[in-house]
């Protein structure tokens, strides 16, 4: 989904500090892009469960090498992965947690406690309320599927490291925000929550390419 204009403009307006940052940085690209958009949400979630705490490279491999399970290029569906062998999946290099958490997303779909085609015009707090009830999705997962994957624009999560960083980078400050300070500053940013994500983000990779 993108804002806009005037919305943008409106959003600068009511935090100059942010509307100088999004002068200066690349625009706000709107979500979901083609790339997001080419995987359903069960994919999505699939995709971030086997993502979770690896790096790119080596997460990027694991879920290839899934996705090579079953008939096609895509991750396999709920039906498909639980119908494959423990050792089938941990071959490819699964860690048991992330297995279970699969088996269980799986599970919810199959099951129909997971109803992506309701959830997806759900409100956000249903949304992340229905997700973390799988094993291994948590509150900060189920937000960037939100952002990222069903294009929301008021989302925000205080905890993530980047955004308090990027808050420190916005304000000048010693010291990170906590994230109560950090959803308190967020404030101003409400409808837009979900494009000053982006630009915090944006402004810690800045930092990192000029260092």
């Amino acid at each position: 989904m993108q804002p806009s204009p005037a919305d943008l403009r409106a959003l600068a307006r009511r935090d100059p500090a942010l509307g100088r940052a999004m002068k200066r940085l690349e625009p706000f690209p709107g979500f979901p892009t083609s790339d997001h958009r080419r995987l359903t949400p069960y994919q999505a979630i699939a995709r971030a469960i086997v993502f979770q705490q690896l790096a790119g490279a080596a997460a990027s491999t694991i879920h290839g090498r899934v996705c090579k399970l079953t008939p096609g290029p895509h991750f396999p569906a709920a039906a498909e992965l639980l119908a494959l062998p423990d050792e089938t999946l941990r071959s490819a290099g699964l860690s048991r947690a992330k297995l279970a958490a699969l088996r269980d997303l799986a599970t919810h779909v199959e099951n129909g406690t997971l109803d992506f085609r309701r959830l997806v015009r759900a409100p956000d707090e249903t949304v992340v309320e229905a997700l973390t009830q799988v094993r291994g999705i948590g509150p900060w997962t189920a937000r960037m599927f939100l952002l990222f994957r069903l294009g929301r624009l008021d989302v925000f999560a205080p905890d993530d490291l980047g955004l308090r960083e990027g808050a420190r980078l916005l304000d000048g400050l010693a010291e990170r925000p906590t994230p109560k300070e950090l959803e308190a500053r967020a404030e101003p940013w409400r409808p837009l929550r979900s494009v000053a994500s982006w630009y915090l983000w944006r402004l810690v990779d800045s930092a990192k390419k000029s260092d």
